[in-house]
């Protein structure tokens, strides 16, 4: 069983990523043969500096190894460095109907919130079914929020099976992570980097111990209980804290006695712990480029033993070989 992820390098992980994609990727390691890629590709669509990209590509490679993935369970790769990618991408584009790249969520909110409706982020679903379909991947954990571009990738893959021959391509599950609830960000919304209300995963202590501070809570005195339905502090802590502390926090907050300067310290350090032995294999990774560069060199290599065996197949049924 061939499980696939990728993430775009489109700016400093925060917390939000963590919970979202890294930490489920990792535990899914060994679940079957996992392939991870930094898709940088999709990233253009958005990062148009190339020292940014540059940059956002080696600290999402650096973070994703110091979160647990081990380059001896997974082939993690970037995925530029598969250029097979972008030729998958062309033949499925000849079978894709425009009314599919219309009703795509993700172009619609993009271009709602005034991102320029470029064709990279039109065609954006196709590219996504490319890297999924490129290595014969049976299962793909994604989010709700995703959901509609696999069903599209399963689409696109029906329609070249159907034009050239039933096994052309592979057919992928999805893997739906229901259990995933949304990381809330520093002011109630999700994380994300564009409401800019992310708690970074990496970052300084005195810095992101500030940033905890400052969210914002009512007027409730320090004697009185505290509300938990709402709460923003609670849902944090939960992501950070053992059962026993988190159940202390809440039943501080019904009885009352403790303000919320005293909640948001005891949300402060237990973030800061939690990450504790990443941020020391992080170090230690910083110091060993040649490490970093050795990984995804072979997983390159290992990626694209595996789409050529995919691209010989398609070749030839769709009349290129």
């Amino acid at each position: 069983m061939r499980i696939l992820t990728g993430l775009q390098p489109s700016g400093k992980l925060h917390v939000g990523n963590y919970f979202g994609a890294m930490e489920p990727a990792v535990n899914l390691q060994e679940k079957g043969e996992a392939f991870y890629f930094i898709a940088n590709y999709h990233a253009m669509t958005t990062v148009r500096n190339p020292d940014e990209l540059r940059e956002f590509t080696r600290e999402l490679a650096v973070d994703f190894l110091a979160c647990g993935l081990d380059p001896e369970r997974a082939v993690f790769f970037r995925q530029s460095d598969v250029p097979e990618v972008n030729e998958l991408a062309w033949i499925l584009s000849t079978v894709c109907p425009v009314s599919m790249l219309e009703k795509a969520h993700s172009y619609k909110d993009k271009t709602a919130k005034g991102i320029s409706p470029n064709h990279g982020l039109f065609a954006y679903p196709v590219l996504m079914a490319a890297d999924i379909l490129l290595y014969d991947s049976n299962l793909v954990p994604v989010g709700k929020d995703q959901k509609q571009h696999l069903e599209m990738t399963r689409d696109l893959a029906g329609k070249v099976n159907e034009a050239y021959g039933e096994g052309t391509l592979v057919v992928p599950e999805p893997m739906i992570r229901e259990g995933v609830a949304v990381v809330p960000g520093l002011d109630g919304q999700k994380m994300s980097k564009s409401y800019g209300n992310t708690l970074p995963l990496f970052g300084d202590e005195k810095p992101s111990k500030k940033l905890i501070m400052r969210i914002v809570t009512d007027s409730t005195p320090v004697e009185d209980p505290k509300p938990v339905d709402g709460s923003l502090i609670l849902p944090l802590f939960r992501l950070f804290a053992d059962d026993e502390a988190y159940r202390r926090m809440e039943e501080d907050h019904r009885n009352g006695g403790c303000g919320y300067g005293d909640f948001k310290k005891r949300l402060a350090e237990a973030y800061w712990d939690y990450f504790e032995p990443m941020r020391r294999r992080r170090t230690e990774l910083l110091a060993d480029p040649g490490y970093v560069d050795s990984v995804l060199a072979a997983g390159a290599e290992k990626a694209r033993n595996a789409a050529s065996l995919v691209m010989d197949r398609v070749r030839k049924a769709v009349g290129l070989a």
